[in-house]
């Protein structure tokens, strides 16, 4: 495509450079700003010392007690209207929960529990979150 076309569709010069289009080049918080991208995401373990395995956005996680967590974001989002999905591995019957009233701009605090009512730590856990 000539030069010329490329300027006329909004395409300025020096906007796009190789590192955003080689496949080996890393994405950074500043390219994940669309609607639909993942604003965070971290998979830890949950039981004894809490420890992130990976993570994107996450800081931290506080260990408030048995099956209860705090996931601290390193950047804040942009407000609480967010959605996450709370993820863990188990061999029995469990749910993971949330309270809107948790969902903050700088964290979210999520819960899991083995039935309806008992607490309980998971070696692997998860959270995702979309804005």
């Amino acid at each position: 495509m000539p030069l010329t076309r490329i300027q006329s569709l909004g395409i300025t010069d020096g906007t796009i450079v190789n590192a955003d289009i080689n496949a080996s080049a890393a994405i950074t918080l500043a390219k994940l700003s669309g609607v639909n991208d993942a604003k965070a995401w971290v998979n830890f373990n949950g039981t004894g010392t809490v420890a992130i395995r990976a993570s994107f956005n996450v800081s931290s996680i506080t260990d408030n007690g048995t099956g209860d967590y705090t996931v601290n974001y390193t950047n804040a989002l942009t407000d609480a209207k967010y959605a996450i999905i709370a993820l863990q591995r188990s061999n029995s019957q469990t749910a993971g929960y949330e309270d809107s009233s948790y969902l903050l701009t700088t964290s979210t605090r999520i819960f899991y529990f083995a039935g309806v009512s008992t607490p309980v730590d998971r070696d692997t856990c998860g959270l995702i979150v979309f804005r």
